[in-house]
């Protein structure tokens, strides 16, 4: 097996390790609040994202300094992540499982409009018109003006473009800094603003059992194992190469709805999810089919 598709392998293994985490926070919603399920996700996630942070060799290799030129901005996209996660956590208890999933892939719809004022990226009409694409099937999932319209629809919206922030200030960043240290000041961001928006919404519920510890671990745990195996597979070949892949949540996460909570909303994702992955899909093939030429440009003859 070569490294492209144990990459791929990886991150399909890292795609069902968020459903999975998921799953438990739309269990866990009912008695705990979305902050509060962030703050434990988010701690519980230090772990793995130290262990990274430890076995990356760009750290070791420059000091094992925990120290970055860009600090402002490394914890801005803390702060973003944290409402990020907020918005989706909030989201899974009040939607099915996989409106709120489906949703959440308008990132790269976000990603593809937001590079242009922040990074000064020209997008030419492929690339729009694969974004409208995108955008048509988020609006025809959301709903605006169908009876089963709720405001909770905007949720994932919200944390799809928050998600979409954090990658685009992700290339913001200078390339001394390891990708292992940019992620544990996220990580570590995260934490303290999810513990924050806590207590200014209520404070910490004592959790009930140790049923609910162990859930709450569980969901800690695969969420910072899914980081971990997506780093494994980003480290193995390009982004690019991955990319097409992440659109198999989409289905993943209506058999995971239907499986575990007997939801089935087939009239809310449908056509809406195929506009959306194609969209999705189409920037993707635009972008690598750039990489490419541009490759071919600079390569020697």
């Amino acid at each position: 097996m070569n490294r492209t598709t144990l990459a791929i392998l990886y991150s399909l293994l890292a795609l069902l390790l968020f459903d999975g985490m998921g799953l438990i926070i739309k269990l866990l919603s009912h008695d705990y609040t979305a902050a509060e399920l962030s703050a434990y996700r988010n701690i519980v996630g230090l772990i793995p994202a130290l262990l990274v942070l430890w076995t990356s060799r760009d750290w070791h290799a420059k000091g094992r300094s925990m120290r970055m030129r860009q600090w402002k901005l490394a914890l801005l996209r803390g702060v973003i992540l944290t409402f990020a996660q907020y918005f989706f956590y909030l989201s899974l208890g009040l939607l099915t499982f996989a409106t709120a999933s489906t949703i959440s892939y308008a990132n790269a719809v976000f990603v593809t409009a937001l590079a242009i004022p922040l990074l000064g990226e020209k997008v030419g009409m492929v690339r729009w018109a694969a974004v409208l694409i995108g955008f048509a099937g988020v609006v025809m999932i959301v709903g605006p003006g169908r009876d089963t319209f709720s405001l909770s629809a905007l949720l994932p919206l919200g944390a799809a473009l928050c998600y979409a922030l954090t990658a685009v200030t992700a290339r913001m960043m200078d390339e001394g800094p390891s990708t292992a240290l940019i992620n544990l000041y996220s990580t570590g961001v995260a934490a303290l603003g999810a513990m924050v928006l806590a207590m200014a919404t209520g404070g910490f519920t004592p959790i009930r059992d140790t049923t609910d510890l162990l859930w709450i671990a569980a969901m800690g745990g695969l969420g910072g194992f899914a980081v971990l195996v997506l780093v494994t597979a980003y480290r193995m070949t390009e982004q690019s190469n991955l990319a097409p892949f992440s659109y198999f949540g989409i289905p993943l996460a209506f058999v995971l709805g239907w499986l575990f909570f007997g939801e089935a909303p087939w009239e809310e994702l449908f056509p809406g999810a195929f506009l959306l992955s194609g969209g999705g899909l189409l920037i993707i093939w635009r972008e690598r089919q750039m990489n490419e030429k541009l490759r071919n440009a600079t390569t020697p003859r």
